[in-house]
């Protein structure tokens, strides 16, 4: 049994806690890394030197919040630019927009960008794989992003981990690989698939849940002897919605599952409420099929234009869930943003799902104040 001399001694050399990156310390109970020493010298003994924090996380499903600002994340991203190394770069396929990280040039510098389309098992498996990788790369090169080359994975099952791998080493010649992302798009996920892969560990190592900003600190994970995986802190995207919504909320906007369509024939004038949480309005066109992609279980009710002010009012936090009643106050009021098409379209609400819409007709999207509205080319 180790005993507290011998862990002041790993607290002096900067002991990380290997769930959350944090360093640890044992002496401020507020401050980010905090672990009682009697819990830390139990984690030495069980192998699994954890953080308070990442305990609680991990084995009662409790949220500590945190200090750490998006300027703390920015911060620990800017050394990437300095460095020679390959970055893989991490993206919710089914959130393309919202797991865009705004100017990612500054981060990442002269080196390669290896795009990695994670959570691909929750599409229509009808989706061919070609074609999602050439709509990212389209949806890629519109923001600015020119990557080395286009990966789908599924950080949840890890079948993809071989050929990602293979990937990596094709491109890193010899050197670290920092691998980025915004919060909840599955990096630390599939992270822990790789480990499992190479070492055969049986047990997630880093961190992992639906709650933005899980990793706190860059993770080193050694290649060889020269360089490392490191998994670095999620930026937190502000307006995902999952920043808006309480914790047994987010399983209705983080798809676990093959996403199954809904097709409605809508008729202009027309609503669909996405429980009380966004809203979309078919304002002009013929009678059409719209076909809408959100979590399995998230509720959706037709109504008339007309009266959709009205049942919104009267509905929202008890028929229109989530929110619940309880929690519906801390939601930003719904905001609106019309858009016409001219070709087979997605409406996107970031970190919620999307519906594809026909060329030619006018459509309005509601979503919270301060979360994303935006159309792009249909992906399916």
């Amino acid at each position: 049994m180790i005993t507290e001399i011998e862990v002041q001694a790993e607290l002096a050399d900067g002991l990380r806690c290997i769930g959350c990156g944090a360093l640890i310390q044992t002496t401020d109970k507020v401050a980010v890394g905090y672990t009682p020493m009697s819990a830390l010298i139990k984690g030495f003994d069980n192998n699994e030197v954890l953080c308070q924090r990442c305990f609680r996380l991990r084995h009662y499903n409790e949220i500590q919040p945190v200090d750490l600002t998006d300027d703390d994340f920015r911060r620990l991203l800017d050394q990437i630019s300095a460095t020679n190394s390959l970055v893989v770069y991490v993206m919710d396929v089914f959130d393309f927009s919202g797991s865009l990280i705004p100017g990612l040039h500054r981060f990442v510098g002269s080196n390669p960008v290896l795009l990695v389309g994670n959570k691909v098992d929750v599409l229509p498996h009808s989706l061919k794989r070609s074609k999602i990788r050439d709509w990212m790369r389209q949806q890629a090169n519109m923001a600015g992003l020119r990557p080395i080359e286009v990966a789908l994975t599924s950080g949840k099952n890890g079948d993809d981990v071989p050929a990602l791998l293979d990937l990596i080493e094709k491109y890193r010649d010899g050197r670290s690989v920092y691998v980025v992302g915004v919060t909840n798009v599955g990096k630390s996920t599939l992270i822990n698939q790789i480990i499992k892969f190479v070492t055969g560990e049986k047990h997630d190592v880093i961190t992992t849940s639906r709650f933005p900003g899980t990793t706190l600190d860059r993770i080193e994970i050694p290649l060889d002897d020269d360089s490392n995986i490191i998994d670095t802190p999620g930026i937190i995207h502000p307006d995902q919605m999952a920043h808006y919504l309480a914790p047994q909320d987010l399983k209705y906007v983080s798809p676990q599952k093959e996403l199954k369509p809904r097709t409605y024939q809508l008729n202009p004038e027309q609503t669909l409420f996405l429980g009380a949480l966004a809203r979309f309005d078919y304002v002009q066109g013929p009678k059409a099929g719209m076909t809408a992609y959100f979590e399995n279980n998230l509720p959706l009710h037709r109504t008339k234009l007309a009266n959709a002010d009205e049942f919104y009012a009267k509905h929202a936090g008890e028929l229109l869930l989530p929110p619940s009643a309880e929690f519906l106050a801390a939601l930003p009021p719904l905001q609106r943003h019309e858009f016409k098409t001219t070709e087979k379209t997605d409406l996107v609400i970031d970190g919620l799902g999307w519906i594809t819409v026909p060329a030619d007709v006018v459509i309005a999207g509601w979503a919270p104040q301060g979360v994303s509205v935006l159309t792009r080319k249909a992906m399916i």
